[in-house]
């Protein structure tokens, strides 16, 4: 028996663990107590790696589809068969013909980063897509236009603030998103006990609301208009205190000069008085951050929301200030590894939307796949993604994938996009691999660096996702017989290096001078120290000055305008999402430990909602929106406002093809089969997940059934 240590990878918070295994089995996992960062916090999830090491629904070899169903196969011919087809269909239909889709485990992957973008570079398609533009797009759009660098986005300080106000963010189901910091509960309390103040504002009073010391309730879709509001009254106040640096404050001050709190109080369902005490408590607190999350990020004004967020922690001075919102300092140094971002460089060829990074919005993927013509997309990549549950109206992409002349997925799993891959190449599991979290130290409330060795060995026919990367890479190149450019080499090149070697390099270029060496001798991590002041210095802009006026935002507030004051007129339903500490996403629910215990698939809704429509709790309801509609149980909360309900995301996996024996058997119906890809925001492209404009009626008598 002996006990190893690494971090688990489900989620931001990049818990350390320690697992205890025997005779080449984990039979233990608990918190480490010694990890920096986490110190021995662990959530129920991470318990659950044993469960995805062991799962018999894994994939632990590549397979084929045929006539007869999944045929495995050996590496090298699978190796060889996608690369081929992928050559062939770009020789027959043109580069663009290929789409690729990169799901969110990706990112706590760190193969999947080192090794991922150079395979999809060499594709060279612009039909590329992701999980960002579901989720955390807005926040990279305004740091790009704020700070000049797509990740350079500040994260609350939160073990020194004292005042803290949330918007969309529920961090006790979460961990945490874009603000990595592990035990959660532990740090809220603390901001508490040491005579802070924790706000929460959402239309739904989530386990952190509960937990905070106000909450007010918001009409999902209108947190554009409370943030306006309290940069208005902040202004309005003369509780500005701008650095030298930032530029811009005026052009604010009349952009937002009609935004008083009445007016946002008529759209937003916040009192007019509770919208200026907000604003007065926040600039007058003696360290303040103000912090949005998915929530604000997947609605239609979610650009805009996040470049207010930025304004109010600014104009506050609270951005770079102890106890506000400042920017770590990992010991790799992402913002040099990756590009600063670019929008609008080109569009998508059916609907127009913009490029953000090199990356076409989500929501469009099956217009891409279905409309013929010059670019159409032929065949499919998914790496790590499940977009049949992740993107809008997923049930018309699930329709699209069956129209595809070759799909790959790089996935352990048969999930409910897989099922219609022509090959899929499964990668190891987390207890295989080495570990090192390149992406979310960028976003931790403290600088900490730690490295993992693996857990467990290698079986000797299984391949790491950048083993399947760089393997792919290599025979692609030949069969599409790419010209040997600088370009393409350098690509090739950097395919041989190991993750370790390339973390080393990273570490050793750092600000620290580290190495994966010396990290190795610490088994909890090194401790780089609290988050520290570094602008302007740190600024990507050219000027090293922030315009806190991007014209790109200004233009934008008259639409949000009119689309509020229409929206107020409109007094239906509109949808949100949720998330559970026993879920991720759409892949945690072939975990029995983990989804056992009371339903959580069910519908939430205001009892006076119910009343009105002459609905009963607990019976089954339909769900409609303008692109699809679910039956599902319904249960009757004052958690939720009225005019609210609120749908988990990913569940729906009861259908064919499927194979996750114990996520087949877990009820519930996907939100993303409500969710209308026509809806989006403008500016980034981000799918609208949040406020999406929904009818609760009684579901369908079934003959001898309740409804």
């Amino acid at each position: 028996m002996t006990v190893k240590r690494t971090s688990c990878n489900l989620c931001e918070a990049i818990c350390g663990v320690l697992v205890t295994v025997e005779n080449g089995r984990a039979t233990d996992i608990r918190g480490d107590e010694s990890d920096l960062l986490s110190k021995g916090h662990i959530c129920p999830k991470a318990v659950a790696l044993r469960d995805l090491q062991e799962d018999p629904d894994r994939l632990q070899h590549p397979v084929r589809r045929t006539a007869d169903g999944w045929a495995e196969m050996s590496w090298p011919d699978a190796i060889e068969l996608v690369a081929t087809t992928l050559a062939d269909v770009q020789r027959q239909h043109g580069k663009d013909a290929i789409g690729i889709y990169q799901g969110n485990p990706n990112v706590h992957s760190l193969g999947a980063l080192t090794h991922m973008p150079a395979f999809v570079d060499l594709l060279s398609t612009r039909n590329k897509f992701s999980a960002t533009s579901l989720d955390q797009l807005p926040h990279m759009l305004a740091a790009r236009l704020l700070y000049g660098h797509q990740y350079m986005i500040p994260v609350p300080d939160i073990d020194r603030t004292s005042y803290l106000l949330m918007l969309g963010a529920n961090p006790l189901a979460s961990n945490g998103s874009i603000m990595t910091a592990p035990g959660i509960g532990r740090r809220l309390r603390a901001i508490q006990a040491r005579g802070g103040r924790v706000v929460v504002v959402d239309p739904r009073r989530t386990e952190t609301a509960t937990v905070a010391d106000e909450h007010h309730f918001i009409r999902a879709g209108t947190d554009a208009a409370f943030l306006l509001a309290l940069i208005h009254q902040v202004l309005a106040g003369g509780q500005t205190r701008t650095a030298a640096y930032v530029d811009g404050v005026d052009a604010v001050r009349n952009a937002v000069a009609e935004w008083h709190p009445e007016r946002a109080a008529a759209v937003t369902g916040i009192d007019a008085e509770v919208i200026r005490q907000v604003a007065r408590d926040f600039a007058a607190a003696e360290r303040a951050a103000c912090y949005g999350r998915i929530g604000v990020s997947t609605q239609r004004f979610g650009a805009v929301c996040q470049w207010a967020i930025q304004v109010l922690n600014i104009l506050t001075g609270n951005l770079d200030r102890p106890g506000g919102t400042m920017i770590p300092r990992p010991a790799v140094d992402t913002l040099r590894g990756a590009g600063p971002g670019h929008l609008g460089t080109y569009h998508s060829r059916v609907r127009g939307l913009p490029e953000f990074g090199g990356e076409l919005p989500s929501a469009t993927i099956a217009d891409e796949i279905l409309a013929p013509g010059n670019g159409q997309i032929r065949a499919m990549v998914t790496i790590a993604g499940n977009p049949v549950l992740s993107t809008p109206n997923g049930k018309r992409l699930d329709d699209a994938l069956r129209t595809l002349d070759f799909m790959v997925a790089i996935d352990p799993y048969i999930n409910e996009t897989t099922r219609h891959a022509d090959v899929i190449l499964p990668p190891t599991p987390l207890f295989e691999r080495e570990h090192y979290d390149l992406l979310f130290h960028q976003f931790a409330v403290r600088n900490t660096a730690r490295w993992n060795d693996a857990v467990l060995p290698k079986p000797d026919d299984a391949r790491h996702d950048w083993e399947i990367f760089r393997d792919l890479g290599r025979v692609y190149a030949r069969k599409a017989k790419l010209r040997k450019t600088v370009r393409i080499m350098m690509v090739l090149g950097a395919l041989r290096l190991t993750p370790r070697r390339i973390v080393d390099i990273g570490l050793r270029i750092g600000p620290y001078r580290l190495s994966v060496r010396r990290l190795g001798k610490q088994p909890g991590g090194i401790d780089l120290g609290a988050l520290a002041p570094s602008l302007p210095r740190r600024l990507r802009t050219h000027s090293k000055r922030i315009d806190l006026a991007p014209r790109l935002f200004l233009d934008e507030l008259p639409l949000v305008r009119s689309h509020l004051f229409e929206h107020r007129r409109d007094q239906g339903l509109v949808l949100v999402g949720r998330r559970h500490l026993r879920s991720n996403n759409s892949w945690m629910h072939n975990s029995a430990r983990l989804v056992k215990g009371r339903a959580r698939h069910q519908l939430l809704m205001n009892p006076r909602d119910l009343e009105e429509r002459g609905l009963n709790d607990g019976h089954r309801v339909r769900v409609s929106s303008a692109v699809g509609a679910v039956d599902v149980e319904v249960v009757a909360t004052d958690d939720i406002m009225p005019g609210v309900v609120s749908l988990p995301h990913g569940f729906g996996h009861a259908r064919p093809g499927v194979r996750l024996t114990v996520a087949t058997k877990v009820p519930g119906e996907s939100a993303n089969d409500l969710t209308d890809p026509g809806l989006f925001d403008e500016l980034a492209g981000t799918a609208v997940l949040n406020g999406v404009p929904v009818t609760v009626t009684a579901a369908t008598q079934v003959e001898g059934g309740t409804p």
